[in-house]
């Protein structure tokens, strides 16, 4: 049902979504907008590869609180949490989110893929099929060192959790999740390309240390000089 404080919740949500933080962390810190750079996309992995993890960290975080937050606005309804009507409110509040990162109205509508927006907005509609998720991710990139096929992996796990895992019987919410999966195969497909091209860049996880010389060999050499 469309209310005043319906609309007023799609509105706050789609500017909640329209923050672009990778942009304005970019310009703001390094003079640098990262959309022309790397994938082109105003998200948090191109923020990482482009401008580092100092960068990337808190583009990650801000990105995943604004969909948390906006499906959060639902509480601010009238309807029962936990009820059919307060979930179709929380998706809706969702997508209008996710439709403000893909396209911000505070940086020209060239937003990014809204992967770690997503996050936040299932980790408010359905906290432990998000979590299940995040862990799912989390192997595969400890694995395969792929951010892009991490992301895939758990999103397609995602439907599965909550249909199969929690049997859920909110309509919405399976079809919900079913969108989700197919959504972010499709933002993927160039990096589904990549990937079996073996063309895909690996995330840096974890930094190799330079073997220190020995002492013995060190001494030698100031000797001889």
């Amino acid at each position: 049902m469309l209310t005043t404080s319906n609309i007023l919740s799609l509105l706050g949500a789609y500017l909640l979504g329209s923050i672009p933080s990778a942009v304005w962390i970019g310009k703001f810190f390094y003079k640098i907008d990262v959309r022309e750079y790397g994938s082109g996309n105003a998200g948090a992995t191109n923020t990482f590869r482009v401008l580092g993890k100092k960068a990337g960290i808190p583009v990650l975080l801000i990105d995943t609180l604004k969909g948390f937050a906006a499906v959060s606005l639902a509480y601010l309804s009238k309807y029962e949490p936990g009820s059919n009507q307060f979930i179709n409110l929380q998706l809706v509040l969702g997508i209008a989110s996710l439709v403000g990162h893909i396209f911000p109205i505070f940086a020209s509508f060239r937003g990014g893929k809204g992967i770690a927006t997503l996050l936040g907005i299932i980790l408010a509609v359905h906290t432990s099929a998000a979590l299940i998720s995040i862990g799912i991710f989390i192997v595969v990139l400890l694995i395969s060192s792929y951010v892009s096929l991490g992301s895939m992996i758990a999103a397609v796990a995602f439907p599965v959790i909550v249909i199969v895992v929690f049997q859920t019987k909110v309509p919405s919410l399976i079809i919900f999740s079913i969108l989700i999966a197919i959504m972010v195969l499709i933002t993927h497909q160039k990096n589904i390309e990549r990937l079996l091209r073996r063309e895909e860049s690996k995330a840096k996880i974890i930094k190799k240390k330079k073997k220190a010389e020995p002492v013995e060999e060190l001494q030698t050499e100031e000797v001889q000089q």
